[in-house]
């Protein structure tokens, strides 16, 4: 199977959140009943992806015209409550879990960590989930290191992840 990677656009909206209901879908039987509606929210607001897509430089996979594998690299100067102003971060990290163990995600990653040094970031963060467990390998396998603990999310433990440039 041939795999390409590009850079995501906004015509691949509708498409970018069909693979975000899948990618993260995969977690439903973790979640509680409750938890597993507030990330389905999340994953289904109406402007989600359009946001993202107008402040981050997203990266795809796809096959045969689909996409199955998409991450998104905000530059600094957007800070959340987790994420300081002078760091970019990564968000939404996802891959259809039928195309999973292709090295797909690690490839993804390498693109938004090629791209922030290609713009001078110095550093990219990311949260991540203990239910995460390929992907927290993933990010530890290309050096990010855990800082701290953050407030729980969907009821379950998080943590900022962080890699000097």
């Amino acid at each position: 199977m041939s795999y390409l990677f590009r850079e995501g656009r906004s015509s691949d909206e509708s498409q970018l959140q069909a693979l975000g209901l899948i990618s993260y879908g995969q977690f439903d039987d973790i979640l509680t009943d409750e938890n597993r509606d507030k990330l389905h929210t999340v994953l289904t607001s109406e402007n989600l992806y359009q946001d993202l897509l107008k402040i981050s430089k997203c990266f795809v996979c796809e096959t045969d015209k689909e996409i199955v594998g998409m991450a998104y690299l905000i530059p600094k100067g957007n800070p959340t409550e987790i994420f300081h102003a002078d760091w970019s971060y990564i968000r939404m990290v996802g891959v259809n879990p039928k195309f999973g163990g292709n090295g797909i995600g690690k490839q993804l990653m390498q693109m938004c960590i090629d791209f922030a040094k290609n713009n001078n970031e110095k550093i990219i963060a990311l949260h991540t989930s203990e239910f995460m467990y390929a992907a927290r390998s993933i990010y530890e396998n290309l050096g990010f290191r855990q800082v701290c603990e953050v407030a729980p999310r969907y009821g379950m433990k998080y943590w900022l992840y962080k890699l000097e440039l």
